[in-house]
């Protein structure tokens, strides 16, 4: 697991051409200028952006097939994190929908606007939790396949 700024995504280029391109993307983006979606960057590389509200507890989840990079566009919230290694399978893995769910303890990071945070298959993640109470996030998901 990696957080950072995304004014600091070029120091990141030796993680691979996918993540750069990916963190690239989120810097230089006008998120105003773009509806919640899902949206091709580039063969191997895609956005789902969205908007919630963040809830008090969610079960962690993993991919096997994607990196992902999950950033802040507006609002903020905590993600678990722990080794996929330290949890217990709760809904088995599905192969269409890249993810699996599971439980686990772990530690919370953190995320603030213009932050990002990379998440490889081994970080199992619970992400959209609330720092305090609920509130309204807009986040883009980028996810980079293997």
């Amino acid at each position: 697991m990696i957080k950072d700024s995304i004014e600091y995504y070029d120091q990141y280029a030796s993680l691979g051409e996918g993540i750069l391109e990916g963190l690239k993307y989120l810097y230089k983006t006008d998120f105003e200028m773009i509806d919640d979606g899902k949206y091709v960057i580039s063969d191997n590389i895609y956005v789902n952006i969205q908007s919630y509200t963040t809830k008090t507890d969610a079960d962690f989840e993993s991919h096997k097939d994607y990196i992902d990079i999950q950033y802040i566009i507006s609002g903020s919230e905590k993600i678990g994190v722990t080794d996929y290694n330290c949890c217990k399978v709760k809904i088995p893995y599905n192969s269409e929908a890249d993810i699996e769910f599971l439980s686990g303890d772990g530690e919370y990071v953190e995320l603030y606007q213009k932050e990002f945070m990379i998440l490889y298959p081994s970080d199992a993640h619970k992400p959209s939790i609330s720092l305090s109470v609920p509130t309204r996030v807009r986040k883009a998901v980028v996810k980079v396949h293997i």
